[in-house]
Protein backbone atom coordinates (compact mmCIF):
# COMPACT_ATOMS: atom_id res chain seq x y z
CA UNK A 1 0.00 0.00 0.00
CA UNK A 2 1.25 3.49 -0.84
CA UNK A 3 1.80 6.00 1.94
CA UNK A 4 1.12 9.70 2.06
CA UNK A 5 1.58 11.80 5.15
CA UNK A 6 -0.53 14.70 3.81
CA UNK A 7 -3.60 14.45 1.60
CA UNK A 8 -5.43 17.43 0.11
CA UNK A 9 -9.00 16.24 -0.46
CA UNK A 10 -11.39 18.51 -2.36
CA UNK A 11 -14.25 18.18 -4.82
CA UNK A 12 -12.38 18.10 -8.13
CA UNK A 13 -15.52 19.28 -9.90
CA UNK A 14 -15.05 22.70 -8.31
CA UNK A 15 -13.39 25.46 -10.32
CA UNK A 16 -13.03 28.09 -7.58
CA UNK A 17 -9.26 27.55 -7.28
CA UNK A 18 -8.82 26.92 -3.55
CA UNK A 19 -7.23 23.53 -4.25
CA UNK A 20 -4.38 25.12 -6.18
CA UNK A 21 -3.78 27.74 -3.49
CA UNK A 22 -3.73 25.15 -0.73
CA UNK A 23 -1.34 22.95 -2.71
CA UNK A 24 0.98 25.93 -3.09
CA UNK A 25 0.83 26.54 0.65
CA UNK A 26 1.69 22.89 1.36
CA UNK A 27 4.69 22.99 -0.98
CA UNK A 28 5.92 26.21 0.56
CA UNK A 29 5.69 24.89 4.12
CA UNK A 30 6.86 21.30 3.60
CA UNK A 31 8.88 21.36 0.41
CA UNK A 32 6.66 18.61 -0.99
CA UNK A 33 3.43 18.50 -2.98
CA UNK A 34 0.35 17.09 -1.23
CA UNK A 35 -1.44 14.05 -2.59
CA UNK A 36 -4.51 15.39 -4.40
CA UNK A 37 -7.59 13.24 -3.86
CA UNK A 38 -11.10 13.78 -5.20
CA UNK A 39 -13.55 13.87 -2.29
CA UNK A 40 -16.36 12.73 -4.59
CA UNK A 41 -15.04 9.16 -4.42
CA UNK A 42 -15.99 9.10 -0.75
CA UNK A 43 -19.44 10.60 -1.31
CA UNK A 44 -20.65 8.08 -3.87
CA UNK A 45 -19.28 4.85 -2.43
CA UNK A 46 -16.47 4.60 -4.97
CA UNK A 47 -13.90 5.00 -2.21
CA UNK A 48 -13.18 2.71 0.72
CA UNK A 49 -12.03 3.92 4.11
CA UNK A 50 -10.55 1.96 6.98
CA UNK A 51 -9.16 3.25 10.23
CA UNK A 52 -5.65 2.14 11.18
CA UNK A 53 -5.52 3.71 14.62
CA UNK A 54 -2.96 6.30 13.57
CA UNK A 55 -4.40 7.29 10.21
CA UNK A 56 -6.84 6.29 7.49
CA UNK A 57 -6.35 3.70 4.78
CA UNK A 58 -7.97 5.13 1.66
CA UNK A 59 -8.71 3.12 -1.45
CA UNK A 60 -10.29 3.92 -4.81
CA UNK A 61 -10.39 0.50 -6.54
CA UNK A 62 -11.54 1.90 -9.89
CA UNK A 63 -8.33 3.93 -10.11
CA UNK A 64 -6.02 1.40 -8.47
CA UNK A 65 -5.39 3.88 -5.69
CA UNK A 66 -4.40 2.87 -2.16
CA UNK A 67 -2.72 5.08 0.40
CA UNK A 68 -2.56 5.86 4.10
CA UNK A 69 -3.32 9.39 5.24
CA UNK A 70 -2.14 10.85 8.53
CA UNK A 71 -2.95 14.48 7.72
CA UNK A 72 -5.97 15.49 5.63
CA UNK A 73 -6.89 18.93 4.39
CA UNK A 74 -10.61 18.58 3.62
CA UNK A 75 -11.74 21.63 1.69
CA UNK A 76 -13.69 23.10 -1.23
CA UNK A 77 -16.76 20.90 -0.69
CA UNK A 78 -20.00 22.41 -2.08
CA UNK A 79 -22.71 23.02 0.54
CA UNK A 80 -25.26 20.59 -0.89
CA UNK A 81 -22.78 17.68 -0.66
CA UNK A 82 -21.14 18.29 2.70
CA UNK A 83 -23.53 15.98 4.54
CA UNK A 84 -22.26 13.07 2.42
CA UNK A 85 -18.89 13.26 4.19
CA UNK A 86 -20.19 13.04 7.76
CA UNK A 87 -19.04 9.44 8.26
CA UNK A 88 -15.67 10.26 6.72
CA UNK A 89 -15.23 13.16 9.13
CA UNK A 90 -16.01 10.88 12.07
CA UNK A 91 -13.31 8.46 10.92
CA UNK A 92 -10.82 11.30 10.63
CA UNK A 93 -11.51 12.26 14.22
CA UNK A 94 -11.63 8.74 15.66
CA UNK A 95 -8.36 7.67 14.06
CA UNK A 96 -6.26 10.62 15.14
CA UNK A 97 -5.82 12.13 11.68
CA UNK A 98 -4.57 15.69 11.81
CA UNK A 99 -7.35 17.72 10.22
CA UNK A 100 -9.43 20.85 10.77
CA UNK A 101 -12.22 19.19 8.79
CA UNK A 102 -13.63 16.87 11.44
CA UNK A 103 -16.35 19.18 12.81
CA UNK A 104 -19.31 17.62 11.01
CA UNK A 105 -21.82 19.30 13.31
CA UNK A 106 -20.10 22.64 12.74
CA UNK A 107 -20.23 22.17 8.98
CA UNK A 108 -23.95 21.43 9.23
CA UNK A 109 -24.68 24.39 11.53
CA UNK A 110 -22.89 26.83 9.24
CA UNK A 111 -24.17 25.34 5.97
CA UNK A 112 -27.86 25.24 6.92
CA UNK A 113 -28.69 28.89 7.56
CA UNK A 114 -31.70 27.90 9.66
CA UNK A 115 -29.34 26.22 12.12
CA UNK A 116 -26.96 29.18 11.99
CA UNK A 117 -29.76 31.51 13.07
CA UNK A 118 -30.64 29.15 15.92
CA UNK A 119 -27.02 28.96 17.09
CA UNK A 120 -26.69 32.74 17.11
CA UNK A 121 -29.96 33.17 19.02
CA UNK A 122 -28.84 30.60 21.58
CA UNK A 123 -25.43 32.19 22.13
CA UNK A 124 -26.35 35.86 21.84
CA UNK A 125 -24.41 36.46 18.63
CA UNK A 126 -25.78 39.62 17.04
CA UNK A 127 -27.73 39.14 13.82
CA UNK A 128 -30.52 40.94 12.05
CA UNK A 129 -34.05 39.78 12.98
CA UNK A 130 -34.60 36.68 10.87
CA UNK A 131 -37.50 34.28 10.29
CA UNK A 132 -37.35 30.86 8.62
CA UNK A 133 -40.07 29.96 6.12
CA UNK A 134 -40.95 26.65 4.47
CA UNK A 135 -43.66 26.80 1.81
CA UNK A 136 -45.56 29.56 3.60
CA UNK A 137 -48.93 30.79 2.40
CA UNK A 138 -48.93 34.21 0.77
CA UNK A 139 -50.50 35.67 3.91
CA UNK A 140 -47.89 34.07 6.18
CA UNK A 141 -45.01 35.39 4.10
CA UNK A 142 -46.59 38.85 3.95
CA UNK A 143 -47.03 38.94 7.74
CA UNK A 144 -43.33 38.18 8.28
CA UNK A 145 -42.34 40.72 5.62
CA UNK A 146 -44.31 43.47 7.32
CA UNK A 147 -43.15 42.46 10.80
CA UNK A 148 -39.53 42.79 9.67
CA UNK A 149 -40.13 46.30 8.38
CA UNK A 150 -40.91 45.74 4.71
CA UNK A 151 -37.23 45.96 3.74
CA UNK A 152 -35.71 42.50 3.88
CA UNK A 153 -33.35 40.02 2.27
CA UNK A 154 -34.57 36.59 1.20
CA UNK A 155 -32.10 33.74 0.95
CA UNK A 156 -32.31 29.95 0.66
CA UNK A 157 -31.50 27.84 3.69
CA UNK A 158 -28.77 26.18 1.64
CA UNK A 159 -26.80 28.11 -0.95
CA UNK A 160 -23.51 29.63 -2.03
CA UNK A 161 -22.06 32.56 -3.98
CA UNK A 162 -25.10 34.72 -3.36
CA UNK A 163 -27.30 32.59 -5.62
CA UNK A 164 -31.05 33.10 -5.19
CA UNK A 165 -30.55 35.90 -2.67
CA UNK A 166 -33.00 38.78 -3.19
CA UNK A 167 -33.53 42.24 -1.76
CA UNK A 168 -37.28 42.45 -1.16
CA UNK A 169 -39.10 45.75 -0.61
CA UNK A 170 -42.50 45.06 -2.22
CA UNK A 171 -45.20 42.41 -1.98
CA UNK A 172 -44.66 41.60 -5.67
CA UNK A 173 -40.96 40.90 -5.08
CA UNK A 174 -41.87 38.80 -2.07
CA UNK A 175 -44.25 36.69 -4.17
CA UNK A 176 -41.58 36.18 -6.84
CA UNK A 177 -39.03 35.05 -4.26
CA UNK A 178 -41.51 32.70 -2.60
CA UNK A 179 -42.37 31.14 -5.95
CA UNK A 180 -38.69 30.66 -6.76
CA UNK A 181 -38.05 28.83 -3.49
CA UNK A 182 -41.23 26.77 -3.82
CA UNK A 183 -40.15 25.60 -7.28
CA UNK A 184 -36.75 24.63 -5.88
CA UNK A 185 -38.40 22.86 -2.94
CA UNK A 186 -36.22 24.70 -0.43
CA UNK A 187 -36.81 26.38 2.89
CA UNK A 188 -35.81 30.04 3.00
CA UNK A 189 -35.25 32.94 5.34
CA UNK A 190 -36.26 36.56 5.55
CA UNK A 191 -33.95 38.93 7.40
CA UNK A 192 -34.29 42.63 8.07
CA UNK A 193 -32.02 44.85 6.01
CA UNK A 194 -28.89 45.89 7.94
CA UNK A 195 -28.74 49.31 6.21
CA UNK A 196 -25.07 48.62 5.56
CA UNK A 197 -24.28 51.61 3.38
CA UNK A 198 -20.93 53.33 3.09
CA UNK A 199 -20.82 57.16 3.10
CA UNK A 200 -20.78 57.12 -0.72
CA UNK A 201 -24.08 55.21 -0.77
CA UNK A 202 -22.71 51.83 -1.78
CA UNK A 203 -23.45 48.63 0.09
CA UNK A 204 -20.53 47.25 2.05
CA UNK A 205 -19.75 44.50 4.52
CA UNK A 206 -16.75 42.78 5.99
CA UNK A 207 -15.42 39.25 5.80
CA UNK A 208 -13.29 38.20 8.74
CA UNK A 209 -11.41 34.90 8.60
CA UNK A 210 -11.01 33.21 11.97
CA UNK A 211 -8.63 30.40 12.93
CA UNK A 212 -8.45 28.89 16.43
CA UNK A 213 -10.23 31.82 18.06
CA UNK A 214 -8.18 34.54 16.37
CA UNK A 215 -9.08 36.88 13.53
CA UNK A 216 -6.51 36.21 10.80
CA UNK A 217 -7.62 38.49 8.03
CA UNK A 218 -10.23 41.09 7.15
CA UNK A 219 -11.48 42.34 3.81
CA UNK A 220 -14.19 44.82 2.90
CA UNK A 221 -16.66 44.03 0.12
CA UNK A 222 -18.31 46.95 -1.66
CA UNK A 223 -21.33 46.60 -3.94
CA UNK A 224 -22.53 49.29 -6.37
CA UNK A 225 -25.97 47.70 -6.76
CA UNK A 226 -27.92 48.14 -3.50
CA UNK A 227 -30.22 45.28 -4.46
CA UNK A 228 -27.44 42.71 -4.86
CA UNK A 229 -25.62 40.93 -2.02
CA UNK A 230 -22.05 42.02 -1.25
CA UNK A 231 -20.70 38.89 -2.85
CA UNK A 232 -17.83 38.82 -5.35
CA UNK A 233 -19.84 36.48 -7.56
CA UNK A 234 -22.56 39.15 -7.70
CA UNK A 235 -20.33 42.03 -8.75
CA UNK A 236 -18.94 43.26 -5.44
CA UNK A 237 -15.28 44.21 -5.20
CA UNK A 238 -12.98 43.32 -2.33
CA UNK A 239 -10.14 45.13 -0.62
CA UNK A 240 -8.06 43.82 2.31
CA UNK A 241 -7.70 45.89 5.44
CA UNK A 242 -5.83 45.38 8.71
CA UNK A 243 -7.83 43.49 11.30
CA UNK A 244 -7.32 46.36 13.74
CA UNK A 245 -8.94 48.71 11.19
CA UNK A 246 -12.28 46.92 11.54
CA UNK A 247 -15.03 48.80 13.36
CA UNK A 248 -14.81 48.24 17.09
CA UNK A 249 -16.07 44.85 18.19
CA UNK A 250 -16.38 43.22 14.76
CA UNK A 251 -13.31 40.99 15.11
CA UNK A 252 -14.65 39.73 18.42
CA UNK A 253 -18.10 39.25 16.89
CA UNK A 254 -16.60 37.15 14.09
CA UNK A 255 -14.78 34.96 16.61
CA UNK A 256 -18.01 34.54 18.60
CA UNK A 257 -19.94 33.55 15.46
CA UNK A 258 -17.36 30.93 14.53
CA UNK A 259 -17.40 29.51 18.04
CA UNK A 260 -21.21 29.49 18.08
CA UNK A 261 -21.51 27.17 15.08
CA UNK A 262 -18.66 24.98 16.31
CA UNK A 263 -15.91 25.54 13.74
CA UNK A 264 -12.16 25.97 14.32
CA UNK A 265 -11.79 27.81 11.02
CA UNK A 266 -14.26 29.87 8.98
CA UNK A 267 -14.86 33.20 7.30
CA UNK A 268 -17.61 35.36 8.75
CA UNK A 269 -19.62 37.92 6.75
CA UNK A 270 -20.87 40.77 8.87
CA UNK A 271 -21.79 44.46 8.95
CA UNK A 272 -20.79 47.22 11.32
CA UNK A 273 -24.11 49.03 10.97
CA UNK A 274 -27.27 48.28 12.97
CA UNK A 275 -25.16 47.64 16.05
CA UNK A 276 -23.04 45.04 14.26
CA UNK A 277 -24.65 41.98 12.72
CA UNK A 278 -23.43 38.64 11.37
CA UNK A 279 -24.89 37.50 8.04
CA UNK A 280 -23.33 34.06 7.71
CA UNK A 281 -20.38 31.80 8.47
CA UNK A 282 -18.54 30.29 5.50
CA UNK A 283 -17.12 26.80 6.04
CA UNK A 284 -14.77 26.91 3.03
CA UNK A 285 -14.00 30.49 2.00
CA UNK A 286 -12.32 30.72 -1.40
CA UNK A 287 -8.67 31.68 -1.51
CA UNK A 288 -8.87 33.60 -4.77
CA UNK A 289 -8.37 37.16 -3.54
CA UNK A 290 -4.93 38.84 -3.46
CA UNK A 291 -3.02 38.15 -0.29
CA UNK A 292 -5.12 35.15 0.76
CA UNK A 293 -2.26 32.69 0.27
CA UNK A 294 -0.03 34.41 2.80
CA UNK A 295 -2.70 35.63 5.21
CA UNK A 296 -5.00 32.60 5.32
CA UNK A 297 -3.89 29.52 3.34
CA UNK A 298 -0.43 29.30 4.91
CA UNK A 299 -1.70 29.58 8.53
CA UNK A 300 -4.50 27.12 7.72
CA UNK A 301 -2.06 24.53 6.38
CA UNK A 302 0.40 25.20 9.21
CA UNK A 303 -2.32 24.37 11.73
CA UNK A 304 -2.48 20.86 10.22
CA UNK A 305 1.26 20.37 10.63
CA UNK A 306 1.26 20.95 14.39
CA UNK A 307 0.67 17.85 16.53
CA UNK A 308 -2.16 19.55 18.43
CA UNK A 309 -4.15 20.33 15.30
Amino acid sequence: MGRSELVLMTDHGSTEGSRETLATAVRRLTGQAPFLLDARHFMTGGGRVRGTGDGLALEVPAEGLALTARTVLLYEIPPHRRHELTDFQRLLRDNGVRSLGTAADGWRAATDKRLTVECFARDGVRQMPTVTLDRPTRAEAAEVFERLGGDVWARPALGMSGEDVFHVTTRAQLAEAAERYAEAGTAWLLAADARNFAPDGRRHQYRVTVLAGRALRAVEHVQDDPDQPCNLARGAVSAPLPVDALPAGLAELAVAATRSVGLPFAAVDLAGESGGAVFEVNVHPAFGSPGALEAVALPYVAAHLRPAA
